[in-house]
């Protein structure tokens, strides 16, 4: 079975894939990373983020064992991978990693931005989560200071509103929910409220059947 999860930065989207996949037995991979180690690759080499062909080589190059380095949470790295994502020829090198994952034995839970659209379009489950820009931002900040950060809400604010504007209009898989995608408001659940919430999702999809 595939579950995709999709959703703006920050609405709790990776949160509530992991613990679907801890709860089903699946594998999961939050994709998201696979863009920011791409933009990881590029700052360490010192390129600019506006380089596509570079973008492109890094793309080809990933090192999944490399995939849980702690730079790759950081502010930085999500708003320089928010610029490479954009670019349609990177995001085609990272499609047939993404599907084959998802197509592996036993099940799996993706999470991005385009995976009920564009990476698996005929996922079993499909979910949409979404939240309040006020709420992500808090949620990030405090992401953020919890890793010893500094962060000033007010610019994650503003950063996320201006990544939401990038990623519904960028024209490479732009952020939108799959027509038959269930949409899962987060803006005032806490971490187990939400999961409770997908479990239902899922479960529900799976009685029809």
């Amino acid at each position: 079975m595939i579950i995709a999860i999709d959703g703006p930065a920050a609405s709790g989207k990776g949160t509530l894939g992991k613990r679907l996949a801890q709860h089903y037995g699946y594998r999961h991979l939050d994709t998201g990373v696979i863009y920011r180690a791409v933009a990881k690759m590029l700052l360490d080499q010192g390129f600019e983020l506006t380089d596509e062909v570079r973008a492109v080589a890094a793309a080809m190059a990933l090192d999944p064992t490399k995939f849980d380095h702690p730079e790759l949470k950081s502010q930085r790295i999500g708003d320089a991978a928010s610029v490479v994502s954009a670019f349609p020829k990177v995001r085609d090198a990272l499609v047939s990693f993404q599907r084959q994952f998802a197509a592996d034995p036993p099940g799996a839970v993706l999470d991005g931005r385009d995976i009920g659209t564009v990476i698996c379009p005929d996922a079993d489950v499909k979910i949409f989560v979404v939240a309040d820009p006020q709420v992500r931002a808090r949620r990030r900040t405090l992401e953020a200071r919890g890793r010893g950060e500094e962060a000033d809400e007010a610019l994650v604010l503003a950063d996320i509103i201006r990544r939401d504007e990038r990623d519904r209009n960028r024209a490479a898989a732009p952020l939108k929910a799959a027509a038959d995608a269930h949409i899962l408001d987060n803006s005032n659940l806490d971490i187990e409220g939400g999961v409770r919430a997908a479990i239902a999702i899922v479960e529900a999809v799976l009685a029809r059947r």
